[in-house]
């Protein structure tokens, strides 16, 4: 697992690696926040902590380069914590077990956190950097991004003294990101009284896991399976056929990352459970058939389990049923002016009921307010009608696009001369920290960059070794040639 360290360039992987030793989930960061302030202090760079929980450093100029503009390197500390059904990994206690496979970086059995720890990298290896030239620089590492950007929204004004700022949480390497959507979390609740289960009735635990998950923006118009959304189907055919109640449902884990296992609690008249074992057996023939092109793994399976004590009441599980049916999930429409990119789109992450307590979140993204207004009132529609209570949270504006950017020429220009080929300019779906600093800072000229990652919030998350040096060079040649103030 070391022998990422000995990756080049050496300067990233093995801070990558010094990262990955670091216990570093979301909510959890006191552990990668001192981390980062003894890496500041043995590389003799300044370093706080700031009143958000932000790690902030600041380099000074190499000598004869006091007069450029001052570029600030912004990155996320934290990580998305997932893992295999089988992995014993406690994320707040234990390290990531990176290893090389053929061409990529991946972790045994979790998510690798190369989003957004090569970006964290690559800022410790310019602060520690001897050889390198540049003007002044900041370096912004943000905390909590994956779970609602907490540490980029309670960023203080006046903290950034730079010009430019290099978002280096992008994830395909030759492309530099000029916009990317806002975003909202939706929740409903419901609180509801339980009723008794009756006590000649069996129980039945309905299992769909295996399916790929991925990343909420980066991924939805692909097409994968959302566990909630295909379970439901099954849940409603169960209730209609076999005369099913429901004990509760446990869905998804991350609010940004599409759900890929689902497990509900049936309760059901004894003499119906093989029917009931027969249609999943029929649901599983159409997922695997539906999604034979996208995923591969699927698993779905009933396994007899102790009949639980009360359930769900009739009238109220139908009204859940219908809205998590109902609720909007994937893309909503592309953006019209480029019609490659997702202009709005929602995933129903996480679903959670059981003991008296419903609860569903989605995440909703949009590059357009107008839209993520209409997306927020499509779901609170759906929700209102079962008696939900819907509440939203964590907004966060999208970044509009500057197509005349003076740091995005220059890359554009670093990019061509280097490795004699055009980089693509593109709008992500993926909600990126650009547009709330952009809100705080609006004269900063911003861009966002970085080396290829795959499938981040998930278990397949990997790192392309290849394109971690060209990012690494054209990063240095970028700060060697900023403009002047």
């Amino acid at each position: 697992m070391s022998e990422i360290k000995n990756l080049k360039p050496e300067c990233i992987w093995r801070n990558f690696y010094a990262l990955t030793q670091v216990p570093r989930p979301s909510g959890h960061l006191e552990k990668v926040q001192q981390f980062l302030l003894d890496f500041a202090e043995k590389a003799g760079v300044q370093a706080y902590i700031d009143p958000a929980r932000n790690v902030l450093m600041r380099k000074p100029a190499t000598p004869g380069m006091e007069n450029r503009k001052g570029i600030i390197l912004q990155a996320h500390m934290d990580m998305v914590p997932q893992k295999t059904p089988e992995s014993k990994h406690n994320f707040e206690t234990d390290p990531i077990e990176p290893w090389i496979d053929g061409e990529w970086v991946k972790a045994n059995n979790t998510t690798l956190g190369a989003d957004n720890g090569l970006g964290v990298a690559a800022i410790m290896a310019v602060m520690e950097a001897k050889d390198l030239k540049h003007g002044p620089i900041d370096a912004l590492i943000t905390a909590d991004e994956e779970t609602g950007m907490f540490g980029a929204n309670d960023l203080p004004e006046g903290e950034l003294q730079g010009d430019i700022l290099l978002n280096l949480d992008s994830e395909t390497w030759g492309k530099f990101v000029i916009g990317s959507a806002g975003g909202i979390d939706v929740t409903a609740t419901l609180d509801y009284k339980e009723v008794e289960t009756d006590p000649e009735d069996v129980a039945v635990k309905v299992t769909l896991k295996g399916l790929r998950g991925g990343h909420s923006g980066l991924e939805i118009h692909e097409g994968r399976g959302n566990a909630n959304k295909m379970m439901v189907r099954f849940v409603r055919e169960a209730v209609e056929s076999c005369e099913a109640r429901l004990a509760s449902w446990h869905g998804g884990n991350m609010r940004n990352a599409i759900p890929f296992k689902a497990e509900v609690v049936l309760t059901l008249p004894k003499e119906n459970m093989e029917t009931l074992k027969e249609l999943v057996e029929d649901w599983k023939e159409d997922f695997t058939d539906e999604y034979k092109h996208i995923e591969s793994g699927i698993e779905f399976f009933a396994e007899e389990v102790e009949t639980p004590k009360t359930e769900v009441p009739v009238e109220i599980q139908d009204n859940l049923i219908n809205a998590i049916y109902g609720c909007h999930n994937g893309v909503l429409r592309m953006i019209p002016s480029y019609p490659d990119v997702v202009e709005t789109s929602s995933n129903l992450a996480i679903i959670d009921i059981e003991g008296g307590k419903a609860s569903l979140k989605v995440l909703a993204r949009s590059s357009r307010e107008d839209m993520k207004d209409n997306i927020v009132k499509t779901l609170e529609s759906c929700f209102n009608m079962a008696g939900m209570k819907v509440v939203t949270s964590g907004s966060y504006g999208g970044w509009d696009p500057n197509p005349d950017s003076e740091i995005l020429h220059l890359l554009l220009k670093e990019y061509k001369e280097l490795f004699g080929q055009d980089g693509i300019i593109q709008v992500d779906h993926a909600g990126l920290e650009c547009s709330v600093i952009l809100g705080k800072y609006p004269w900063l000229d911003v861009v966002s960059l970085g080396p290829t990652m795959k499938s981040p919030h998930t278990t397949t998350e990997r790192a392309l070794i290849e394109t971690v040096a060209p990012f690494w060079e054209l990063l240095r040649k970028t700060m060697e040639d900023v403009p002047v103030k």
